[in-house]
């Protein structure tokens, strides 16, 4: 058995980006930047949303929760990351990869069902206007962001379990900046047939249903909107949906290039980048993307 030829690994190696000095600098110049960004403008949208009235709305309750999980997400990367680049600390401990796996899945999916939430509720918004304070009930939102959550949780739950019974030798190193389940299970001296069945199994049941929500929803928002009749109705249809549709296609452009794309393992350069811009740069974007381009943020 490959096993036999082998210890068992306790530790992790992470790749960089770079051996130069110079580069390793400026990157944690730039990631360290980037990270206050995203913790200064996540929690000042939480704490807007909670403090004005003007935003205690169905949609302003989805994007504060969408807000946490950025903030999460970006909390068990990017300080790991800011360490290996400056300090040179590439080694992560097995317990250590094995909690990283599970709660960057466990906010992943979370962040996949919540954007297919608020993509259903623009959907109710401007194709059902007059029923949806009745389908957007502040209850109906509890327990859509309550799924979401626990969906997540399964899906953290279920990829660790999968993880569990593989065997890695101790020279094992991952060619990315943190613990990501596609990297392991391509590094495992055992057999990888459970875990492959399960992370199929959890993006048939949980990511694909996401995203069959999301299409859906704005094949009939786009359908609704073509029907309205004045340019000047149109665009305020459109101005509603604008900056979700903006931060659903750069979060998806970035989870299928860096997953569904078939490539080789020689031309995998450019995965660190796509991972860099769903792990780091979209949660300090969202903020601004939900922000700058929304009047009523603007007046709060």
């Amino acid at each position: 058995m490959p096993e036999g030829n082998c210890t068992q690994a306790t530790e992790f190696s992470l790749a960089g980006f770079t051996e130069d000095l110079a580069t390793q600098v400026t990157l944690f110049l730039l990631f360290l930047l980037t990270y206050l960004v995203t913790i200064l403008g996540n929690l000042g949208m939480i704490t807007l949303i909670r403090a004005s009235p003007l935003l205690h709305s169905p949609m302003y309750y989805f994007l504060g929760n969408l807000a946490f999980v950025n903030l999460c997400t970006s909390t068990i990367i990017t300080p790991r990351m800011l360490a290996g680049v400056l300090l040179g600390k590439k080694g992560i401990t097995y317990a250590g990869c094995m909690a990283q796996m599970f709660t960057f899945d466990l906010f992943l999916a979370t962040e996949c069902f919540l954007l297919a939430t608020m993509a259903y509720d623009r959907y109710v918004a401007i194709c059902h206007p007059l029923l949806y304070p009745l389908v957007m009930s502040p209850e109906r939102c509890s327990r859509l962001v309550t799924r979401s959550y626990l969906l997540g949780l399964t899906n953290g739950v279920g990829q660790t379990v999968g993880m569990s019974s593989l065997f890695f030798c101790s020279s094992s190193a991952i060619d990315l900046f943190f613990c990501d389940i596609s990297m392991l299970i391509s590094l495992s001296t055992s057999d990888t047939t459970l875990s492959l069945i399960i992370l199929r199994t959890s993006a048939s049941l949980l990511g694909v249903p996401s995203m069959l929500v999301v299409l859906v929803s704005y094949v009939a928002i786009i359908s609704t909107i073509l029907s309205i009749s004045s340019a000047e109705g149109k665009r305020k249809a459109f101005s509603t949906c604008a900056s979700h549709l903006t931060a659903i296609s750069t979060f998806y452009g970035a989870l299928i290039f860096m997953y569904l794309i078939p490539r080789s393992n020689t031309s995998r350069g450019g995965d660190k980048w796509a991972a860099v811009l769903y792990t780091v740069v979209i949660p300090m974007l969202n903020p601004f993307i939900y922000s700058l381009r929304n009047q009523e943020v603007k007046e709060a």
